[in-house]
């Protein structure tokens, strides 16, 4: 029991430090973003986080420091097209 004990609080330990240091690139951008990410990646590589936790947290991140930098456009809405209703006159020709 002692070793899981240990495990759980080092895991802890590296959720508690991903969260801050995704806040403070959160806030600031830039140059922290290449860090963080990497950091996430490492957790998701260990089993700490889950690799889609990982994946979404740093597009979360890029969303964020788009936003503040400005540089991105904003995103479109994509609209679908509704499937057109089916040819049924050549049915009826044919029947005829």
């Amino acid at each position: 029991m002692r070793g899981t004990e240990r495990r759980t609080k080092r895991n802890l330990d590296v959720k508690t430090r991903l969260k801050t240091i995704y806040k403070k690139a959160a806030a600031e951008g830039g140059e922290l973003v290449q860090p963080v990410e990497s950091q996430f990646d490492k957790a998701a590589r260990k089993g700490i986080i889950h690799p889609n936790k990982a994946a979404r947290k740093k597009s979360r991140l890029a969303k964020a420091v788009a936003k503040i930098s400005g540089s991105a456009a904003p995103a479109k809405k994509t609209t679908r097209k509704k499937a057109s209703a089916p040819k049924t006159s050549r049915k009826k020709k044919a029947a005829k």
